[in-house]
């Protein structure tokens, strides 16, 4: 069998201890996925930006520190990938999610996932597909066009680190980065089959200039995308620990990993299959209503909750469009100091549902924001009620299955779900509540609806138990492995342009 197909599916902890122990070579290793790139990538568009040469110079420089015998890092020689917003990294194309104008523009900073991974001995290989400004819960773009999802491609990704999701799920990388303002990471690993991790308030720095406070209104997160429980603790193991250019930054370093084997039994577990507000899908809950009962065969003691939020999903999901756009227009702002006014010389470059946002939020008073602010503490409280009597809280990732990718590079999500009008940039995603209230929170497989669509599982542990959060995701993947439905995406069509 062909490298590119035995390590594929590997893990990144499985593929960091062969590079160590030698049984395989870093130079093999970034080789083999480049070949798996440039197979199948064409029909899945995850990766838009490529970086070979420099990829294959860093696996000759990982290959000659392991046979010299020097200390590794947690990553020596796996390949991993950024994406192409907040995944910055010095001389690197920045579209900012495909932005026409921004074709040309190269970063000038290193974002923390470059600069920690990289020193845990990480290879990047390039860059991953997003939307403009990250501004919706899908992937697509008028520069690049959507990413297509690797179960079906007629369908989407997810987003906005849909890029990252559906490179992993199919198998061209073993781990990549996303970023979370509203549930970037968990969306596109709910309909891609991944697992995606967005840890608590400061636990991964988020460093942003010249506004160090840009990634609070709503939280804002760096984190890494994988197929495994395993590779997650290790990523947060590297990617934690205090830096100062964060304000939020946590002085604490743990070894997550050691999390893993531990028990879930007499622990109290919440379950809301709607979040209280959101219409679900009936495929979706029923999926998911099945998957928690692995936590009772675990010994946890599992009760549906009620959490007393009492504002409508369309009330919520358009605040959090007024919360997040403010950085949109701040942004813009720093784009036209380096010359490139998108609003005066490209307004075309972005979507019309920013430009709708961006004209609500012009209108906007200082005391409209403090409402909303108001308004964001009692989902914090909702949240932080439940901790009293229990010490998990469950619901399903999002209330949908995977949207048709659109004709145009402006995919959208669902307008209604049963029946219900739906904000189709990210209502459908019951994901923004944790960055409203900064909770450690994970998508994890729960299971596939039609035996065909991924479903995300959404698990929300209390402030800073991001080491809960971990142990009953491990326990789940231990008794209802997800790795079996990987097959769908190895034998997808990789020829055919949909």
């Amino acid at each position: 069998m062909s490298l590119k197909y035995e390590i594929a599916y590997m893990s990144a902890t499985d593929l960091a201890k062969k590079i160590k122990s030698r049984q395989l070579s870093p130079v093999e290793v970034v080789d083999a996925f480049i070949e798996r790139i440039e197979e199948r990538n064409k029909s899945l568009n995850a990766f838009i930006y490529f970086r070979y040469e420099d990829a294959k110079r860093k696996a000759k420089e990982a290959e000659e520190a392991v046979m010299k015998g020097k200390e590794l890092g947690a990553f020596h020689g796996v390949p991993t990938a950024l994406k192409d917003i907040f995944g910055s990294r010095p001389g690197w194309k920045e579209t900012f999610g495909g932005i026409k104008a921004f074709k040309e523009f190269e970063a000038k900073a290193n974002c923390i996932y470059a600069e920690r991974m990289e020193k845990a001995g990480a290879i990047m290989m390039g860059k991953t597909n997003s939307p403009a400004m990250a501004f919706r819960g899908v992937t697509d773009n008028y520069l690049f066009g959507p990413t297509r999802n690797p179960f079906d491609l007629s369908k989407n990704s997810g987003g906005s680190s849909g890029g990252s999701a559906a490179a992993v799920a199919d198998g061209l990388i073993p781990i990549a980065h996303g970023t979370d303002g509203g549930g970037s990471l968990r969306i596109p690993a709910s309909w891609c089959g991944v697992f995606g991790y967005k840890a608590s308030v400061g636990r991964i720095p988020f460093i942003s200039r010249p506004n160090a406070f840009v990634g609070s209104t709503p939280f804002l997160f760096e984190g890494a995308i994988t197929r495994t429980v395993d590779d997650a603790a290790m990523a947060l193991s590297v990617l934690s620990g205090y830096h100062p250019g964060d304000p939020f930054s946590l002085n604490e370093t743990f070894d997550f990993q050691k999390s893993l084997g531990q028990s879930v039994k007499g622990w109290r577990i919440a379950y809301s299959p709607d979040f209280d507000v959101f219409p679900v899908d009936k495929r979706v809950r029923d999926v998911v209503t099945n998957a928690i009962k692995v936590f009772e065969e675990a010994g946890a003691h599992v009760e549906e909750v009620n959490l007393g939020i009492n504002r409508s999903h369309k009330e919520l999901s358009d605040m959090w469009c007024r919360l997040s756009t403010p950085s949109i227009m701040e942004a813009l702002e720093g784009f036209e100091k380096d010359g490139i006014d998108l609003l005066q010389d490209h307004p075309e470059d972005l979507p019309p549902e920013i430009h709708k946002w961006l004209k609500e939020i012009s209108q906007m008073t200082v005391m409209d924001l403090t409402r909303d602010q108001q308004i964001r503490t009692e989902i914090y409280d909702a949240i932080q009620g439940v901790y009293q009597d229990y010490d998990l809280l469950i619901t399903p990732t999002l209330a949908c299955l995977p949207v048709n990718n659109a004709e145009d590079g402006n995919t959208l999500g669902p307008s209604h779900i049963n029946g219900e009008e739906i904000n189709n940039l990210i209502g459908w995603c019951m994901t923004y509540f944790t960055n409203f209230s900064g909770h450690p929170s994970a998508s994890i497989p729960a299971g596939l609806a039609e035996d065909k669509y991924p479903v995300g599982m959404q698990i929300i542990g209390k402030q800073r138990a991001d080491l809960d959060v971990l142990t009953a995701s491990a326990v789940f993947e231990k008794m209802k492995p997800w790795h079996g439905m990987y097959d769908a995406c190895m034998n997808r069509p990789i020829s055919v342009q949909v």
